[in-house]
């Protein structure tokens, strides 16, 4: 087995973790188990990146730490500047804290609720303890080699540009801010494994999974908004209390403190925050961990009651809105997959967040800066088409399950094509996931720009039920939940782009509809067709022909 060099790194602190009470070779032979499993590990940012034969020293992690490397040049802006630390740092430490916590909740929730360690292990002459800190020690790693390459080069033009000094606080903060992400992910699973057992806490820690990365996509406008532009070089920061409960610019509070001697009351308070309550909360995790790892066992429990819900609100829709019995049986079995299915909601869901909040994000920015009379004059409805970007996620994850080997009922039933499989499946999902957001989305532009925008709503949502079908059209087929999660290759990952130019050129149709006087109702008439012969004719697909 490999001998990884972070494990002899590892070595020169032996006497430490034994003097902790910890069994450091069967700690490290741990590890070295964990590392080597990792290796072959799809990371989430690679999910589309995988193929059936790799070789045999492949190591899917390595790729994913040159991606984060790519994607952390967007740091660098924001150390070359020294006008005014607290702010570049602030919204510096927002986006990592983003990029940090959704890998964490992506990629290492499975590694801190781990249930199989313990089962198996422990069964061993192993200590818990030992196991613990194991555990610790494994995610700590990874979540510092994904840091480092995300920050690496804004770190390296630290050092360059703002000195010795700023490298080495921006070294140390990036240390705390990760000690601080794994304890307060850890802790409100700890919260969450409190209260609730089996079932209930599986669905509870999913949305929880989901409701963070959409709270720290939120973040990223809050961060912005704490501050008042001037101009470009002149970022004036007004102080407020509750400022003390957003984390990123705890870590931007050092820089101003240090490097400005700025001794104002809030920037003091935002660099103890800063320093103390990373140290502290991971102090407060491992006395806890104990207790973290005995209620664990409740996600064995899958005991409870389970409803009766073959007359409930699936069976009401697919009545409204499927015409065949084939097709009706499809649509309910669709609705309950997706929100009975863990794994699909963790990928699909927080998709369904950012559409749900990005609108309104505009529409907060355009009443802030010409207030709500000029934004009702304008078009600030077309928003609402970014709800068309779940559509690809949603049908992309629509071919994959955890549940996939039950895949072989398809093969059993007397059907010569896949229309109703499809039509109900994708209608299933424009019921469950489109419509709520977009009803709910409505009423909200409708009470803000009155109802003049009726009849752009109509376009809209025709152009989004046309667009689902072309979604469909152009990627790969296969059966719905029938294959297992991260077999999907890049070339399907990719289509999501030109996806997106279709939806942006019907919105720039219906933008162009607009400087026309009937122009509206005419694209209204020419979607109608469109709908009625795809959705009639986009799903005819004989069964032999789709992906096994």
């Amino acid at each position: 087995m490999k001998d990884f060099k972070i494990l002899k790194f590892l070595d020169k602190f032996k006497g430490l973790f034994e003097r902790l009470g910890i069994d450091y070779l069967t700690m490290r032979k741990i590890l070295q188990v964990k590392f080597t499993l990792d290796g072959r590990r799809v990371p989430t940012v690679l999910m589309n990146d995988t193929s059936k034969k790799k070789k045999e020293e492949s190591n899917s992690f390595s790729k994913s730490l040159f991606f984060y490397m790519l994607i952390g040049l967007v740091l660098i802006p924001f150390v070359i500047y020294d006008k005014n630390y607290l702010f570049q740092m602030s919204f510096l430490f927002g986006i990592l804290m983003f990029m940090m916590m959704t890998t964490l909740i992506s990629d290492f929730s499975s590694v801190l609720l781990d249930l199989k360690d313990k089962d198996i292990i422990l069964s061993k002459p192993v200590d818990g303890k030992t196991l613990s800190m194991a555990k610790i020690i494994h995610i700590m790693i990874y979540m510092m080699y994904i840091t480092f390459s995300f920050t690496g080069p804004a770190l390296i033009v630290s050092l360059f540009r703002q000195g010795p000094l700023f490298f080495i606080i921006f070294l140390v903060e990036i240390i705390l801010m990760d000690l601080f992400i794994i304890a307060l992910t850890a802790l409100l699973y700890l919260l969450i494994l409190k209260f609730f057992d089996g079932e209930k806490l599986k669905d509870i820690i999913n949305y929880v999974q989901i409701l963070l990365t959409i709270v720290l996509t939120v973040g990223y406008q809050l961060i912005g908004r704490l501050f008042n532009f001037s101009d470009i070089f002149d970022v004036k920061f007004n102080p407020r209390w509750w400022q003390h409960l957003i984390f990123p610019i705890w870590f931007g509070g050092p820089f101003e403190l240090i490097l400005k001697n700025n001794y104002n009351l809030h920037i003091i308070s935002f660099s103890l925050l800063a320093l103390i309550i990373p140290i502290l909360s991971i102090i407060i995790y491992t006395k806890l961990m104990p207790s973290f790892e005995s209620n664990l066992q409740k996600l064995n429990d899958s005991s409870g009651n389970v409803k009766d819900k073959s007359r409930g609100y699936s069976y009401r829709m697919s009545k409204i809105v499927c015409r065949t019995k084939e097709e009706k049986t499809f649509f309910r079995f669709a609705t309950n997959m997706m929100k009975n299915e863990r794994e699909f909601k963790l990928r699909v869901y927080p998709s369904l967040g950012f559409s749900l909040i990005f609108p309104f994000i505009f529409l907060l920015a355009k009443l802030k800066d010409n207030g709500l009379e000029y934004a009702a004059t304008g078009k600030i409805y077309f928003t609402i088409y970014f709800i068309a970007f779940m559509i690809p996620t949603i049908i992309m994850n629509i071919g994959y399950s955890g549940n996939h080997k039950g895949a072989w009922i398809y093969k059993t039933m007397p059907l010569k094509d896949a229309s109703s499989i499809y039509k109900g499946t994708v209608k299933a999902l424009m019921i469950n996931f489109l419509l709520p957001l977009y009803i709910l989305q409505s009423i909200v532009f409708i009470l803000i720009l009155k109802s003049k925008i009726l009849i752009h709503l109509v376009v809209i949502f025709l152009s989004i039920s046309l667009y689902a079908v072309v979604c469909f059209k152009l990627m790969k087929k296969k059966l719905p939940f029938s294959q297992a999660f991260g077999v999907a290759n890049q070339s399907e990952g990719l289509i999501v782009i030109p996806l997106f130019l279709i939806m942006a050129v019907l919105a720039g149709i219906h933008y162009g509809s607009t400087k026309f006087i009937h122009g509206p109702y005419v694209y209204i008439i020419i979607l109608i067709v469109a709908n009625i012969f795809l959705w009639n004719k986009g799903f005819n697909i004989p069964m032999e022909s789709i992906e096994e």
